[in-house]
């Protein structure tokens, strides 16, 4: 891969060009997003992000950023942990005592140590410069805060490789062309699991950029992976 291009799914594009393209995919499949994220995921994503929300420890009073919050579902969990002393900032949607901000993750226009939680669902492997929002996202932390990255990751059963491989690139996209009417959206959704950092990789990224005591959490097999480090 050159200095100048990056991953979108398996192709190479310029750099500049991956963050409207994700912003095409995404604009392209909103109007069925909930509906087909319950479909793809046969409900499990409602799972993985209860247990993002109990393994933060988000509590009232705390400060949350929630990016790539989709359509507010973990952030609105938040904003009634953390109540009217606290504060959820969500990249996306106004809900509740929720508040939109328009934000590039890899450069946060947030100031330093001010959120005690910053969360990240599915959104990090479409990031351009994923070291560059890490270090952006542990500068905004508080020290003591922790960052939860719940994201698509490497199976770690064998068996179920095979079966999660014909899903993905077979089942998948034609889901989508029936329900979103969008076929090629889903595609590059499964190129870019395959092209995202595995469990290890991802977990020596966030200490590369400054956060400690880190781990993961294998979901169903490691098809979903909920990485957690500090900032102390």
């Amino acid at each position: 891969m050159s200095e100048d291009t990056t991953h979108f799914g398996f192709q190479q594009v310029p750099r500049s060009e991956k963050h409207k393209r994700v912003a095409a995919v995404f604009e392209s499949v909103a109007d069925k997003y909930d509906v087909m994220n319950d479909l793809m995921s046969f409900g499990l994503h409602r799972l993985w992000k209860r247990f993002t929300i109990e393994m933060s420890g988000v509590r009232r009073g705390h400060r949350v950023l929630d990016l790539a919050g989709g359509t507010g579902d973990l952030a609105r969990r938040f904003a009634q942990l953390v109540g009217r002393e606290g504060e959820v900032v969500l990249a996306d949607i106004i809900a509740g005592n929720v508040h939109y901000v328009q934000a590039n993750a890899e450069c946060l226009p947030f100031p330093d140590d001010h959120f005690d939680c910053i969360t990240i669902a599915f959104g990090l492997r479409n990031v351009t410069d994923k070291d560059a929002a890490l270090r952006s996202m542990f500068r905004v932390l508080r020290p003591g805060g922790r960052l939860l990255v719940l994201e698509f990751s490497q199976v770690t059963l064998p068996a179920l490789r095979p079966l999660y491989d014909f899903y993905s690139f077979k089942a998948l996209p034609l889901m989508g062309k029936l329900v979103a009417n969008d076929a090629g959206s889903y595609r590059y959704l499964a190129e870019s699991i395959r092209t995202h950092p595995d469990q290890e990789t991802l977990k020596a990224m966030m200490e590369a950029a400054g956060f400690e005591r880190c781990e993961y959490f294998n979901l169903n097999g490691g098809i979903v992976a909920l990485h957690r480090g500090y900032k102390l």
